[in-house]
Protein backbone atom coordinates (compact mmCIF):
# COMPACT_ATOMS: atom_id res chain seq x y z
CA UNK A 1 0.00 0.00 0.00
CA UNK A 2 2.75 2.41 0.86
CA UNK A 3 5.02 3.69 -2.35
CA UNK A 4 8.51 3.03 -1.66
CA UNK A 5 12.09 4.84 -1.78
CA UNK A 6 15.16 2.49 -2.22
CA UNK A 7 18.15 4.81 -0.73
CA UNK A 8 19.60 0.98 0.18
CA UNK A 9 23.62 1.58 -0.85
CA UNK A 10 23.81 5.27 -0.09
CA UNK A 11 23.19 7.70 1.46
CA UNK A 12 22.06 11.37 -0.11
CA UNK A 13 23.03 14.25 1.51
CA UNK A 14 20.78 16.31 3.46
CA UNK A 15 19.28 18.92 1.12
CA UNK A 16 18.65 15.46 -1.38
CA UNK A 17 17.13 13.63 1.19
CA UNK A 18 14.56 16.88 1.65
CA UNK A 19 13.85 16.36 -1.91
CA UNK A 20 13.36 12.53 -1.95
CA UNK A 21 11.00 11.93 1.39
CA UNK A 22 7.66 11.97 1.12
CA UNK A 23 6.03 15.37 2.16
CA UNK A 24 2.78 16.78 2.28
CA UNK A 25 1.93 20.00 0.02
CA UNK A 26 0.76 23.13 2.07
CA UNK A 27 1.19 26.14 0.20
CA UNK A 28 0.19 28.76 2.71
CA UNK A 29 0.65 31.72 -0.50
CA UNK A 30 -1.53 29.86 -2.36
CA UNK A 31 -4.76 30.98 -0.23
CA UNK A 32 -3.25 34.04 1.37
CA UNK A 33 -5.13 36.05 -1.08
CA UNK A 34 -8.32 34.61 0.17
CA UNK A 35 -7.27 35.32 3.39
CA UNK A 36 -6.61 38.57 3.55
CA UNK A 37 -9.70 39.82 2.79
CA UNK A 38 -11.14 38.41 5.80
CA UNK A 39 -8.80 39.30 8.17
CA UNK A 40 -9.14 42.83 6.98
CA UNK A 41 -12.79 43.09 7.07
CA UNK A 42 -12.68 41.87 10.82
CA UNK A 43 -10.24 44.20 11.47
CA UNK A 44 -13.11 47.00 10.54
CA UNK A 45 -16.17 45.58 11.26
CA UNK A 46 -15.32 43.17 13.89
CA UNK A 47 -17.85 40.86 15.66
CA UNK A 48 -20.47 41.61 12.55
CA UNK A 49 -17.84 40.13 10.23
CA UNK A 50 -17.06 37.20 12.66
CA UNK A 51 -20.46 35.93 12.61
CA UNK A 52 -21.23 36.22 8.51
CA UNK A 53 -18.09 34.35 8.15
CA UNK A 54 -19.53 31.83 10.69
CA UNK A 55 -22.73 31.73 8.49
CA UNK A 56 -20.70 31.51 5.42
CA UNK A 57 -18.10 28.63 6.52
CA UNK A 58 -19.96 26.59 9.52
CA UNK A 59 -23.37 26.92 8.09
CA UNK A 60 -24.65 28.80 11.20
CA UNK A 61 -24.14 32.15 12.81
CA UNK A 62 -24.35 32.33 16.63
CA UNK A 63 -26.01 34.63 19.26
CA UNK A 64 -22.57 35.95 20.60
CA UNK A 65 -19.12 35.04 19.82
CA UNK A 66 -18.78 34.44 23.54
CA UNK A 67 -19.81 31.79 24.90
CA UNK A 68 -22.05 32.16 28.65
CA UNK A 69 -20.56 30.49 31.47
CA UNK A 70 -23.39 28.94 32.51
CA UNK A 71 -23.36 26.83 29.13
CA UNK A 72 -19.90 25.67 30.14
CA UNK A 73 -20.74 24.50 33.35
CA UNK A 74 -23.89 22.35 31.59
CA UNK A 75 -21.51 20.89 29.47
CA UNK A 76 -19.22 19.86 32.02
CA UNK A 77 -22.19 18.31 34.25
CA UNK A 78 -23.12 16.89 30.96
CA UNK A 79 -20.18 14.99 29.99
CA UNK A 80 -19.80 11.56 29.83
CA UNK A 81 -18.09 10.08 33.10
CA UNK A 82 -15.53 7.78 31.71
CA UNK A 83 -14.67 10.89 29.19
CA UNK A 84 -14.20 13.23 32.16
CA UNK A 85 -11.88 10.73 33.93
CA UNK A 86 -9.78 10.31 30.96
CA UNK A 87 -9.65 14.14 30.97
CA UNK A 88 -9.05 14.67 34.02
CA UNK A 89 -6.31 11.87 33.91
CA UNK A 90 -4.77 13.58 30.89
CA UNK A 91 -4.66 16.71 32.64
CA UNK A 92 -2.94 15.89 35.51
CA UNK A 93 -0.19 14.10 33.76
CA UNK A 94 0.29 17.29 31.77
CA UNK A 95 0.48 19.38 34.68
CA UNK A 96 3.03 17.03 36.29
CA UNK A 97 5.15 17.23 32.67
CA UNK A 98 5.01 21.28 32.16
CA UNK A 99 5.58 22.27 35.53
CA UNK A 100 9.28 20.75 35.51
CA UNK A 101 9.17 23.43 32.25
CA UNK A 102 9.45 26.78 34.17
CA UNK A 103 12.51 28.21 34.49
CA UNK A 104 13.76 30.27 37.33
CA UNK A 105 14.97 33.73 36.92
CA UNK A 106 18.52 33.88 37.51
CA UNK A 107 20.76 37.08 38.02
CA UNK A 108 24.63 36.73 36.86
CA UNK A 109 27.11 39.52 38.70
CA UNK A 110 29.31 40.42 36.06
CA UNK A 111 31.25 42.43 37.67
CA UNK A 112 31.15 43.72 41.55
CA UNK A 113 28.44 45.97 41.17
CA UNK A 114 26.65 44.99 37.94
CA UNK A 115 24.33 42.51 37.40
CA UNK A 116 21.89 41.03 34.42
CA UNK A 117 19.29 39.30 35.80
CA UNK A 118 16.97 37.08 33.27
CA UNK A 119 13.75 37.33 34.50
CA UNK A 120 10.81 34.97 32.60
CA UNK A 121 7.72 37.22 32.38
CA UNK A 122 4.11 35.14 31.16
CA UNK A 123 2.35 36.87 27.73
CA UNK A 124 -0.66 38.89 29.29
CA UNK A 125 -3.45 37.44 27.43
CA UNK A 126 -3.45 34.18 24.68
CA UNK A 127 -5.90 32.90 22.65
CA UNK A 128 -5.93 29.16 22.29
CA UNK A 129 -7.11 27.18 19.55
CA UNK A 130 -8.77 24.33 19.63
CA UNK A 131 -9.85 22.82 15.91
CA UNK A 132 -13.40 21.83 15.22
CA UNK A 133 -13.57 20.27 11.14
CA UNK A 134 -13.11 16.47 11.36
CA UNK A 135 -13.20 15.52 14.44
CA UNK A 136 -13.59 17.20 17.44
CA UNK A 137 -10.23 17.91 20.07
CA UNK A 138 -10.98 18.62 23.17
CA UNK A 139 -7.01 17.13 23.74
CA UNK A 140 -5.95 20.19 22.13
CA UNK A 141 -7.78 22.51 24.97
CA UNK A 142 -5.44 20.58 27.52
CA UNK A 143 -2.49 20.79 25.46
CA UNK A 144 -2.88 24.59 24.75
CA UNK A 145 -4.22 25.22 27.91
CA UNK A 146 -2.34 23.75 30.80
CA UNK A 147 1.32 25.16 29.39
CA UNK A 148 -0.29 28.55 29.53
CA UNK A 149 -1.97 28.35 32.70
CA UNK A 150 1.68 27.07 33.90
CA UNK A 151 3.77 29.59 32.39
CA UNK A 152 1.07 32.09 34.98
CA UNK A 153 -1.21 33.79 31.73
CA UNK A 154 -3.42 36.20 33.25
CA UNK A 155 -6.14 35.87 30.62
CA UNK A 156 -6.77 33.12 28.05
CA UNK A 157 -9.58 33.10 25.87
CA UNK A 158 -10.45 29.79 23.96
CA UNK A 159 -11.73 29.67 20.35
CA UNK A 160 -13.43 27.13 18.57
CA UNK A 161 -15.84 26.39 15.27
CA UNK A 162 -19.65 26.80 16.18
CA UNK A 163 -21.64 23.65 15.24
CA UNK A 164 -25.08 24.20 13.74
CA UNK A 165 -25.71 20.51 15.36
CA UNK A 166 -25.10 22.56 18.42
CA UNK A 167 -27.48 25.80 18.16
CA UNK A 168 -24.05 27.50 17.04
CA UNK A 169 -21.76 26.26 20.06
CA UNK A 170 -18.73 24.55 19.94
CA UNK A 171 -18.41 20.90 20.35
CA UNK A 172 -19.69 20.31 24.30
CA UNK A 173 -16.72 18.52 24.26
CA UNK A 174 -14.86 21.60 23.59
CA UNK A 175 -16.72 23.64 26.31
CA UNK A 176 -16.31 20.88 28.76
CA UNK A 177 -12.74 20.68 28.55
CA UNK A 178 -12.67 24.44 29.28
CA UNK A 179 -14.58 24.13 31.99
CA UNK A 180 -12.96 21.39 33.46
CA UNK A 181 -9.80 23.60 33.28
CA UNK A 182 -10.97 26.46 34.90
CA UNK A 183 -11.34 28.45 31.41
CA UNK A 184 -14.25 30.86 31.87
CA UNK A 185 -13.92 32.34 28.31
CA UNK A 186 -15.00 30.51 25.34
CA UNK A 187 -15.31 32.20 21.85
CA UNK A 188 -17.92 30.08 18.92
CA UNK A 189 -16.01 31.61 16.42
CA UNK A 190 -13.51 29.57 13.85
CA UNK A 191 -10.95 29.73 11.11
CA UNK A 192 -9.37 32.70 9.70
CA UNK A 193 -11.76 34.97 11.30
CA UNK A 194 -10.86 33.99 14.86
CA UNK A 195 -7.09 34.75 14.79
CA UNK A 196 -8.28 38.19 13.02
CA UNK A 197 -11.04 38.33 15.78
CA UNK A 198 -8.87 37.31 18.67
CA UNK A 199 -5.68 39.85 17.17
CA UNK A 200 -7.81 42.89 17.06
CA UNK A 201 -10.22 42.50 19.82
CA UNK A 202 -14.04 43.94 19.38
CA UNK A 203 -17.86 44.27 20.81
CA UNK A 204 -20.19 41.93 21.03
CA UNK A 205 -23.61 41.07 19.87
CA UNK A 206 -24.67 41.92 23.79
CA UNK A 207 -22.15 45.28 24.53
CA UNK A 208 -19.59 42.60 26.08
CA UNK A 209 -16.09 43.29 25.08
CA UNK A 210 -13.99 40.70 23.37
CA UNK A 211 -10.20 42.12 24.19
CA UNK A 212 -7.47 41.54 21.85
CA UNK A 213 -4.61 38.74 22.76
CA UNK A 214 -0.81 39.05 22.24
CA UNK A 215 -0.91 35.56 21.43
CA UNK A 216 -2.38 32.96 19.22
CA UNK A 217 -1.65 29.34 19.75
CA UNK A 218 -3.23 26.16 18.49
CA UNK A 219 -3.54 24.09 15.30
CA UNK A 220 -6.07 24.71 12.27
CA UNK A 221 -5.99 24.30 8.42
CA UNK A 222 -4.67 26.19 6.42
CA UNK A 223 -6.71 29.13 6.41
CA UNK A 224 -5.93 29.57 9.97
CA UNK A 225 -2.57 29.11 9.08
CA UNK A 226 -2.79 31.61 6.79
CA UNK A 227 -4.65 34.07 9.12
CA UNK A 228 -1.44 33.46 11.82
CA UNK A 229 0.83 34.13 8.89
CA UNK A 230 -1.00 37.56 7.41
CA UNK A 231 -0.72 38.67 11.73
CA UNK A 232 2.64 37.58 13.13
CA UNK A 233 4.48 40.43 14.52
CA UNK A 234 1.10 41.98 15.35
CA UNK A 235 0.66 39.31 17.77
CA UNK A 236 2.71 36.30 18.54
CA UNK A 237 2.13 32.98 17.28
CA UNK A 238 3.54 29.43 18.37
CA UNK A 239 3.76 27.88 15.17
CA UNK A 240 2.45 27.46 10.88
CA UNK A 241 1.11 23.80 11.63
CA UNK A 242 0.95 21.82 8.56
CA UNK A 243 -0.92 18.24 8.05
CA UNK A 244 0.20 16.10 10.48
CA UNK A 245 2.80 13.23 10.31
CA UNK A 246 4.20 10.16 11.92
CA UNK A 247 7.55 8.75 10.88
CA UNK A 248 8.74 5.29 12.12
CA UNK A 249 11.90 4.44 12.55
CA UNK A 250 12.05 0.26 12.62
CA UNK A 251 14.04 -2.90 12.23
CA UNK A 252 13.34 -6.23 11.50
CA UNK A 253 12.31 -6.51 15.08
CA UNK A 254 9.57 -4.51 14.78
CA UNK A 255 6.20 -5.90 14.94
CA UNK A 256 4.43 -5.36 11.76
CA UNK A 257 0.93 -5.18 13.18
CA UNK A 258 2.04 -2.25 15.88
CA UNK A 259 3.72 -0.70 13.08
CA UNK A 260 0.87 -0.41 11.06
CA UNK A 261 -1.79 0.25 13.58
CA UNK A 262 0.58 3.38 14.14
CA UNK A 263 0.76 4.68 10.74
CA UNK A 264 -3.22 4.17 10.75
CA UNK A 265 -3.68 5.88 13.68
CA UNK A 266 -2.10 9.25 11.98
CA UNK A 267 -4.02 8.67 8.68
CA UNK A 268 -7.01 8.84 10.58
CA UNK A 269 -6.53 12.58 11.07
CA UNK A 270 -6.92 14.06 7.45
CA UNK A 271 -6.64 12.87 3.44
CA UNK A 272 -3.26 15.02 3.78
CA UNK A 273 -1.75 13.25 6.83
CA UNK A 274 1.36 11.86 6.25
CA UNK A 275 2.47 8.24 7.25
CA UNK A 276 6.38 7.28 6.32
CA UNK A 277 8.13 4.11 7.29
CA UNK A 278 11.99 4.26 7.18
CA UNK A 279 13.04 0.39 7.75
CA UNK A 280 16.42 -1.68 6.86
CA UNK A 281 13.98 -4.66 6.74
CA UNK A 282 12.31 -5.28 3.07
CA UNK A 283 10.63 -7.80 4.83
CA UNK A 284 9.07 -5.95 7.42
CA UNK A 285 8.25 -3.54 4.84
CA UNK A 286 6.04 -6.33 3.25
CA UNK A 287 4.84 -7.41 6.39
CA UNK A 288 3.55 -3.75 7.38
CA UNK A 289 1.56 -3.16 3.53
CA UNK A 290 0.07 -6.45 4.13
CA UNK A 291 -0.61 -5.44 7.73
CA UNK A 292 -2.32 -2.12 6.15
CA UNK A 293 -4.56 -4.38 3.95
CA UNK A 294 -5.83 -6.29 6.71
CA UNK A 295 -6.42 -3.66 9.45
CA UNK A 296 -7.66 -0.59 7.22
CA UNK A 297 -10.30 -1.53 6.22
CA UNK A 298 -11.84 -2.21 9.40
CA UNK A 299 -11.61 0.67 10.25
CA UNK A 300 -14.43 3.70 10.75
CA UNK A 301 -12.36 6.20 8.30
CA UNK A 302 -11.17 3.89 5.96
CA UNK A 303 -11.45 5.75 2.92
CA UNK A 304 -9.84 8.78 4.44
CA UNK A 305 -7.30 6.41 5.56
CA UNK A 306 -6.32 5.07 1.97
CA UNK A 307 -6.18 8.23 0.95
CA UNK A 308 -3.40 9.64 3.26
CA UNK A 309 -1.47 6.48 2.78
CA UNK A 310 -1.63 6.61 -0.86
CA UNK A 311 -1.03 9.76 -0.78
CA UNK A 312 2.78 10.90 -1.87
CA UNK A 313 3.22 12.38 1.62
CA UNK A 314 3.16 9.19 2.99
CA UNK A 315 5.67 5.80 1.33
CA UNK A 316 8.68 3.16 2.84
CA UNK A 317 11.97 4.45 2.53
CA UNK A 318 14.19 1.52 2.73
CA UNK A 319 17.76 1.77 4.37
CA UNK A 320 20.86 -0.04 4.81
CA UNK A 321 21.08 -0.09 8.34
CA UNK A 322 19.74 2.03 11.26
CA UNK A 323 22.35 4.85 11.42
CA UNK A 324 21.62 5.53 7.56
CA UNK A 325 17.87 5.41 9.09
CA UNK A 326 18.81 7.83 11.58
CA UNK A 327 19.99 10.44 8.83
CA UNK A 328 16.52 9.78 6.56
CA UNK A 329 14.81 11.00 9.91
CA UNK A 330 16.74 13.70 10.87
CA UNK A 331 16.72 15.06 7.38
CA UNK A 332 12.51 14.29 7.46
CA UNK A 333 12.29 15.84 10.95
CA UNK A 334 8.44 14.49 11.53
CA UNK A 335 6.44 16.32 13.98
CA UNK A 336 6.34 12.36 15.30
CA UNK A 337 8.74 10.31 15.50
CA UNK A 338 8.38 6.42 16.68
CA UNK A 339 11.74 4.28 17.01
CA UNK A 340 10.78 0.12 17.20
CA UNK A 341 14.28 -0.83 16.94
CA UNK A 342 17.03 -3.11 18.93
CA UNK A 343 18.48 -0.74 21.73
CA UNK A 344 15.64 1.85 21.08
CA UNK A 345 16.46 4.34 24.04
CA UNK A 346 20.41 4.30 22.72
CA UNK A 347 18.64 4.74 18.94
CA UNK A 348 16.31 7.59 20.04
CA UNK A 349 18.96 9.75 21.87
CA UNK A 350 20.51 10.09 18.84
CA UNK A 351 17.71 11.83 16.68
CA UNK A 352 18.88 15.14 16.38
CA UNK A 353 15.34 16.42 14.62
CA UNK A 354 11.68 15.33 15.77
CA UNK A 355 9.12 17.25 17.54
CA UNK A 356 8.40 14.19 19.86
CA UNK A 357 10.38 10.92 19.98
CA UNK A 358 8.64 7.76 21.09
CA UNK A 359 10.52 5.15 22.31
CA UNK A 360 10.15 1.34 21.56
CA UNK A 361 6.97 -1.12 21.17
CA UNK A 362 4.72 0.51 23.98
CA UNK A 363 5.27 4.38 23.36
CA UNK A 364 2.92 4.96 20.77
CA UNK A 365 1.63 8.39 19.26
CA UNK A 366 -1.86 8.00 20.47
CA UNK A 367 -0.29 7.92 23.74
CA UNK A 368 1.27 11.54 23.13
CA UNK A 369 -1.94 12.82 21.55
CA UNK A 370 -3.74 12.14 24.94
CA UNK A 371 -2.22 11.13 28.13
CA UNK A 372 1.85 10.80 28.03
CA UNK A 373 2.06 13.89 29.73
CA UNK A 374 3.69 15.77 27.02
CA UNK A 375 3.09 17.96 24.47
CA UNK A 376 0.86 17.27 21.14
CA UNK A 377 1.34 20.59 19.68
CA UNK A 378 4.26 20.11 17.26
CA UNK A 379 6.28 21.07 14.51
CA UNK A 380 5.48 19.94 11.07
CA UNK A 381 6.68 20.32 7.48
CA UNK A 382 9.98 19.69 8.88
CA UNK A 383 10.24 22.71 11.08
CA UNK A 384 11.41 20.47 14.03
CA UNK A 385 14.87 20.73 12.34
CA UNK A 386 14.68 24.65 14.25
CA UNK A 387 11.83 24.66 16.18
CA UNK A 388 10.19 23.35 19.24
CA UNK A 389 6.73 21.72 20.01
CA UNK A 390 4.22 24.32 22.33
CA UNK A 391 5.70 24.39 26.17
CA UNK A 392 5.42 26.76 29.41
CA UNK A 393 8.37 28.32 27.37
CA UNK A 394 6.06 29.44 24.41
CA UNK A 395 4.04 31.69 26.55
CA UNK A 396 7.13 33.30 28.91
CA UNK A 397 9.42 36.23 27.57
CA UNK A 398 12.95 36.57 28.89
CA UNK A 399 13.48 39.81 29.94
CA UNK A 400 16.73 41.25 30.64
CA UNK A 401 17.29 43.67 33.46
CA UNK A 402 20.70 45.61 33.65
CA UNK A 403 21.92 47.04 36.92
CA UNK A 404 25.02 48.54 37.49
CA UNK A 405 26.84 50.87 39.89
CA UNK A 406 28.64 53.66 38.85
CA UNK A 407 31.86 52.41 39.74
CA UNK A 408 31.15 49.70 37.85
CA UNK A 409 29.80 51.91 34.68
CA UNK A 410 33.04 54.05 35.24
CA UNK A 411 35.17 51.01 34.64
CA UNK A 412 34.02 49.64 31.39
CA UNK A 413 33.13 52.92 29.93
CA UNK A 414 36.67 52.79 27.99
CA UNK A 415 35.49 49.51 26.57
CA UNK A 416 31.97 51.04 25.55
CA UNK A 417 33.61 54.23 23.69
CA UNK A 418 35.84 52.30 21.71
CA UNK A 419 33.04 50.34 20.44
CA UNK A 420 30.98 53.02 19.72
CA UNK A 421 33.64 54.78 17.91
CA UNK A 422 34.59 51.74 16.06
CA UNK A 423 31.06 51.97 14.96
CA UNK A 424 31.14 55.29 14.25
CA UNK A 425 28.23 55.73 16.89
CA UNK A 426 30.21 58.56 19.46
CA UNK A 427 26.53 59.34 21.02
CA UNK A 428 26.55 56.20 22.56
CA UNK A 429 30.11 56.72 24.13
CA UNK A 430 29.05 59.92 25.43
CA UNK A 431 26.07 58.64 26.74
CA UNK A 432 28.57 56.92 29.33
CA UNK A 433 30.90 59.64 29.60
CA UNK A 434 28.37 62.20 30.54
CA UNK A 435 27.43 60.32 33.56
CA UNK A 436 31.55 61.14 34.26
CA UNK A 437 31.60 64.89 33.60
CA UNK A 438 33.26 63.85 30.08
CA UNK A 439 30.64 64.96 27.72
CA UNK A 440 31.08 68.09 25.80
Amino acid sequence: MLSRTDLRGRVPSPAELRALLPRADMDVDAVLHRVRPIVDDVRDRGVSAALEYAERFDGVRPKTVRVAEEGLKEALDKLDGEVREALEESVKRARAVHADQRRPDVTTQVVPGGTVTERWVPVRRVGLYAPGGLAVYPSSVVMNVVPAQTAGVDSLVVCSPPQAEFGGLPHPTILAAAALLGVTEVWAVGGAQAVALLAYGGTDTDGTALGPVDMVTGPGNVYLTAAKRLLRGFIGIDSEAGPTEIAILADATADPVHVAADLISQAEHDTLAASVLVTDSEQLADQVDAELERQVGRTKHAERITTALRGKQSGCVLVSTVDDGLSVVDAYAAEHLEVQTVAAAEVAARVRAAGAVFVGPHSPVSLGDYCAGSNHVLPTGGCARHSSGLSVQTFLRGIHVVDYSRDALQEVAGTVVALANAEDLPAHGQAVTARFGGAE
